[in-house]
């Protein structure tokens, strides 16, 4: 599977981009959505709808109501009632460099003040707190380790900013290693175990839900592959969402904690950017720093050294390091191929640390 993963990775050149959306001139507080207000029945056609569009229309009316519109200066998306206390989950990259936003429930009503709690952009996740919690409705989070391949899902969101959409597929993949683009909005967050799944996800489902037919929320929609033979165009049908249980794992440490107290996730103590060689391709991860107590520096690894590769897995990119870095866990030993300043190669042992909270 992670080879898998590691080929499509390679292969979209990470042509993923994130799914929040630009603020659109003009926008209003989002219409209600009848199909989510709260209490609704079908009337005419669909009160003998078949059993699938029943159970489709059974799962928006639990669900939809839980799903808000976060709006910020530059740029809006989606977001997860969490708990009765006003907290949301959502993208990091949705709230940006935002301190403060306005939320609006897919249901309607009137826009409320929100505030941030927390973000964690290593793994592109972040906590927000509504400023009135009255009347929110909090979703049902399921355990997305017992995902298959094949189930049917729902996104929904506010892609473009239409308020409380749907959209349905199934769940295409488990188990991918994702790097989003790197932006003024998004710090380039690797997304390890990610979920594929063919249910459409455009700019601003980013933070919404990924439902599955019994109403849980299986995980929060973030990415949108690219093909570059379409000059950068979305790729139909090839979205990915951070699994719910990675979700509520961040969430509920920045609810109790105020920050994340552990990420699980390996670290080797260093910062580096992607080296280029002499013919224009990246070679490796470029050792600018070491932390001073970290495994890479224990093991010898020194500023000015290349990183190529990881356990015989060559890491030609620090996005290719970090996601061989999400296949690994704190305390694990890794083999790590280094290029020395005089062009020698060493190969050196490091005990991978834990990649710190924020």
């Amino acid at each position: 599977m992670r080879k898998i993963a590691a080929a499509l990775v390679a292969a979209v050149v990470i042509p993923l981009t994130g799914c929040s959306a630009p603020q659109p001139a003009g926008t209003t507080s989002p219409s209600p959505s009848d199909t989510g207000r709260t209490g609704a029945s079908p009337t005419g056609p669909a009160a003998s709808a078949l059993p699938l569009e029943a159970t489709f229309q059974q799962v928006i009316n639990d669900v939809l109501p839980s799903i808000v519109q976060i709006n910020t200066r530059v740029g809006l998306g989606s977001g997860i009632v969490y708990d009765t206390a006003g907290h949301i989950v959502t993208n990091a990259h949705v709230v940006g460099q935002a301190t403060t936003m306005t939320v609006t429930l897919a249901t309607g009503g009137e826009p409320r003040s929100a505030r941030l709690v927390r973000s964690f952009e290593a793994g592109d996740l972040a906590v927000i707190k509504v400023d009135d919690p009255n009347g929110l409705k909090p979703a049902r989070f399921g355990d997305s380790s017992k995902l298959r391949v094949g189930q049917m899902v729902l996104a929904m969101g506010n892609p473009l900013g239409l308020s409380g959409s749907v959209t349905n597929g199934i769940v295409s993949a488990l188990g991918r290693t994702v790097t989003e683009p790197q932006t003024a909005g998004s710090p380039g967050a690797t997304i390890a175990n990610a979920i594929q799944t063919s249910a459409a996800i455009n700019p601003g489902n980013s933070g919404g839900a990924l439902v599955d037919l019994a109403g849980q929320v299986i995980g929060i929609p973030t990415l949108a592959a690219t093909d570059p033979e379409l000059g950068g165009g979305a790729a139909p049908g090839i979205g990915f969402a951070i699994p719910s249980n990675t979700a509520t794992d961040i969430a509920a440490q920045i609810v109790r904690d105020g920050k994340v107290t552990n990420t699980h996730r390996a670290a080797l103590g260093i910062r580096g950017s992607t080296v280029v060689g002499a013919d224009g391709q990246p070679i490796g991860a470029g050792v600018a720093g070491v932390e001073p107590d970290g495994g890479a520096a224990k093991a010898g690894v020194r500023s000015g050294d290349v990183i190529v590769a990881v356990n015989g897995k060559d890491t030609p990119t620090m996005a290719a390091l970090a996601e061989m870095l999400t296949t690994l866990k704190p305390g694990d030993q890794a083999k790590v191929e280094v290029l020395r300043r005089d062009g020698s190669r060493e190969t050196v042992t490091v005990t991978l640390g834990q990649l710190p909270g924020e």
